[in-house]
């Protein structure tokens, strides 16, 4: 078992290259069957040196291929890059 707490210090990180893509920020969980069904990830893009945008990824559950000690390795296709101010209900993951 593992806590949500737990699984926000964790880097997320796509499997095919190694490219860090962020930090667990919450969980999307359908409460009808009872199952994680995505995770939402906190992304940082540099662009005047240290200073840099956040912005919110969506990564589908079954789009995780492990959780690691550190990290956790997820496929790059399949994820859904939020515009700010998006709520994530209103997004359907590609």
């Amino acid at each position: 078992m593992i806590t949500l707490s737990a699984l926000q210090v964790k880097d997320i990180v796509f499997i095919e290259d190694g490219t860090k893509l962020g930090n667990v920020t919450d969980i999307e969980i359908n409460v009808e069957i009872g199952k994680i069904t995505n995770l939402v990830i906190a992304t940082k893009t540099k662009t005047l040196g240290m200073f840099g945008e956040s912005r919110e990824v969506i990564v589908p559950w079954d789009h995780i291929i492990r959780i690691g000690q550190d990290v956790i390795l997820v496929k790059k296709n399949g994820y859904t890059l939020l515009a700010q101010g998006q709520d994530s209900e209103n997004t359907s993951p590609s």
